[in-house]
């Protein structure tokens, strides 16, 4: 029961990372659509069809709002004897997420995240962290992540915005996919890195799989999405998120989301004086 800080910052904020300034093919709304009629049923792609692009577009990125959100749910990781974990995971939109992770009846880590940074506290071993999200860049190997896409990430959210000119999207026999054209380009002060973007919808838009290779090494993360459920007032979420990590790391987590309330709850975060901070390298 060692490493409790690093499980639930995996757990909880698999790919959120320091904000990045992307190029241009990740630009949101960087190409203007021309609308044209077309009712075939040929593939949806690159210029073609732009009508049905349209319909796509909304269906994937336009959701019912909601401002707080709490999940109970269980986290099985393969890195770790204990697991299943009872965990609540806590969203306020665009504010906030809170979670503590339970072992049986102990409490055993605690963690909050806001656009400033990441607190969490291992209970178990009396240490914690307090740090900018480049901690979670070194632990996942990724490099383009921001608060926004965490909290899109866990509610089963598309998080990147694909220009029109490098959207190529088809119909197949589980609904539409749709990838990146050409590489998405990210740079950091570390340098530039590439990836191939793939998404997978089903026949009712929603999100099922998520597919990012680095271009230029084994390094590659895939999101599954499934058993989704439509809520009473209408917000459309997944019961169950798996999240596997391949490459230089490889890794494997699955979040089993047993109950949805949709109401504020209080979010205490607090670090006895007697816990020790672990310095981020």
């Amino acid at each position: 029961m060692k490493k409790w800080i690093p499980l639930v910052i995996l757990a909880l904020f698999m790919f959120s990372c320091k904000s990045r300034k992307a190029a241009q093919d990740a630009q949101q709304n960087s190409d203007s659509l021309v609308v044209k009629n077309n009712d075939s049923n040929e593939p949806i792609d690159a210029g073609q069809n732009v009508a049905n692009r349209l319909d796509f577009y909304e269906k994937i990125y336009l959701h019912e709002k909601f401002d707080y959100l709490r999940i109970n749910t269980k986290i099985t990781a393969d890195n770790i004897k204990v697991s299943p974990l009872d965990a609540i995971i806590y969203i306020e939109t665009d504010k906030k997420i809170w979670s503590k992770i339970d072992f049986l009846f102990f409490n055993a880590a605690r963690a909050l995240i806001s656009p400033d940074g990441i607190k969490a506290m291992d209970k178990y071993n009396k240490n914690y962290i307090d740090s900018d999200f480049e901690y979670l860049n070194n632990l996942l190997n990724v490099n383009f992540f921001n608060y926004t896409n965490l909290e899109k990430l866990l509610i089963g959210r598309t998080f990147f915005t694909l220009s029109n000119r490098n959207a190529r999207i088809t119909k197949n026999m589980q609904g539409y996919q749709m990838e990146s054209i050409s590489n998405l380009k990210f740079t950091t002060e570390n340098g530039e890195r590439e990836y191939k973007l793939n998404l997978q919808y089903s026949e009712d838009y929603n999100l099922t799989d998520l597919k990012l290779k680095d271009v230029k090494s084994d390094d590659a993360v895939e999101i599954v999405y499934s058993d989704w459920e439509t809520q009473p007032n209408n917000v459309k979420l997944p019961k169950n998120v798996k999240i596997i990590i391949k490459g230089s790391k490889n890794s494997q987590i699955l979040l089993e989301n047993t109950n949805f309330v949709f109401s504020r709850m209080e979010t205490p975060y607090s670090v006895p004086s007697s816990y020790k901070k672990i310095e981020i390298k």
